[in-house]
C-alpha cells in the first residue's frame, strides 16, 4: 500500500525534525548554569586567563608581589595540564583547605583563605561548570619567588598563623539581603584579599579589614571600601551598586587597576539583587580610616 509507506515516511520526517529542534534548543544544564554564576561571582576568569585573547582559563597570568611573581594554573579539564584527572573531592579540598590532590599546601596567592567558606552547593556547581569548558593544553608555569619564599615548608607555619578552615556563617544581626552580601564579599568575591592590608609575612591585617592598602596586587593602591570618610562613607547603596555595574564612581571617575577587570568580568554580570546585597553589606561595616 503506497499510501501507508508515504504516511510512515511523513511521520518519520516530522519526528526527526522535531527531535532535531528539541536538541538544538535544549536548555542548559541547571547545575552548570548555577556554576557559571558562581564562577562569575568568584571572578575566576580574571586570574586564570591571560589578557588580550589568552586561552580561556588556561592560566599563566602573572601576579607580582613583594615575595616574587606567582603564575595562575590551568583550570580547564585537560587531563595532563589542567584538572582533567582531579576528582570533585580534590577540587573541594583545593578550594577549602588550600591543598593539592597530593596534599601539598598552596600559596595564598590562590585565595583559599576566602574560598574555604564556600557552601557545598556552590563548590559542586562550580566544579560542574569547569568540567564543561573547553580543555586547553597549557603547561603550568612555575612561580618565580625570592628566597626563602619558594620553600613550601614555610607555608605550614604560615597557615597555622593566618588560615582557619571553615564554612561561612553570616552574623545573625544581618538581614537576609545583608547576609547574602556578606557571603559575596567575604567568600566568593574574596574582596578582602585585595582591599585589606597585609603584614610582612603576607598575612591579612584583620584589624584593618577592607580599609584599603597602598600596596595591593602588582604594587598598586587599593581603595578603602568601609563606610569611613576615606572610603565610601558618603556613598549611598545605589552609588555602590552603580559602580559595581558600570565602574563609575559618584563623582564620575572610573575604577582603575585590577578593579577594571573585576567590574567587566564579574560584578557587572551579577544579578542586580546581588550588587544591591553587596552594597547593603558594605554599609554595615565599621568605618576604618585608610593608611
Amino acid at each position: 500500500m503506497p499510501w501507508l509507506a508515504l504516511l510512515l515516511a511523513g511521520l518519520l520526517a516530522g519526528w526527526t525534525a522535531t527531535a532535531g529542534a528539541q536538541e538544538e534548543g535544549e536548555a542548559p544544564d541547571p547545575q552548570i548554569e548555577r556554576g557559571r554564576q558562581v564562577f562569575i561571582a568568584a571572578s575566576c576568569e580574571g586570574c586564570h586567563t591571560l589578557p588580550d585573547e589568552g586561552v580561556f582559563l588556561a592560566g599563566g597570568r602573572a601576579l607580582a608581589s613583594p615575595f616574587g611573581t606567582f603564575y595562575s594554573p590551568n583550570i580547564t579539564p585537560h587531563p595532563q595540564s589542567g584538572l582533567g584527572n582531579w576528582s570533585e573531592e580534590d577540587f573541594a579540598r583545593a578550594l577549602r583547605q588550600g591543598r593539592s590532590p597530593e596534599g601539598k599546601a598552596y600559596y595564598p596567592a590562590f585565595p583559599y583563605t576566602s574560598y574555604s567558606g564556600m557552601s557545598d552547593e556552590d563548590v559542586a556547581d562550580l566544579w560542574a561548570y569547569l568540567q564543561s569548558v573547553e580543555p586547553a593544553d597549557a603547561a603550568r608555569q612555575e612561580h618565580e619567588l625570592r628566597f626563602p619564599f619558594g620553600l613550601r615548608l614555610l607555608l605550614e607555619p604560615w597557615r597555622w598563623l593566618y588560615f582557619e578552615e571553615g564554612r561561612f556563617t553570616a552574623d545573625p544581626s544581618l538581614d537576609p539581603q545583608q547576609a547574602r552580601g556578606a557571603y559575596l564579599v567575604e567568600v566568593l568575591g574574596h574582596c578582602g584579599e585585595c582591599h585589606t592590608p597585609r603584614n610582612r609575612l603576607g598575612g591579612l591585617d584583620q584589624a584593618r579589614r577592607l580599609a584599603g592598602t597602598p600596596s595591593g596586587p602588582d604594587g598598586r593602591r587599593v581603595s578603602n571600601i568601609t563606610p569611613h570618610a576615606d572610603g565610601i562613607g558618603d556613598w549611598s547603596k545605589g552609588d555602590i551598586a552603580y559602580l559595581l555595574e558600570t565602574g563609575f564612581t559618584p563623582d564620575f571617575d572610573y575604577v582603575g587597576g585590577s578593579m577594571v577587570e573585576v567590574v567587566e568580568l564579574s560584578t557587572s554580570q551579577l544579578p542586580a539583587e546581588d550588587r544591591e546585597a553587596i552594597a547593603a553589606y558594605l554599609k554595615t561595616l565599621p568605618p576604618i580610616a585608610s593608611e
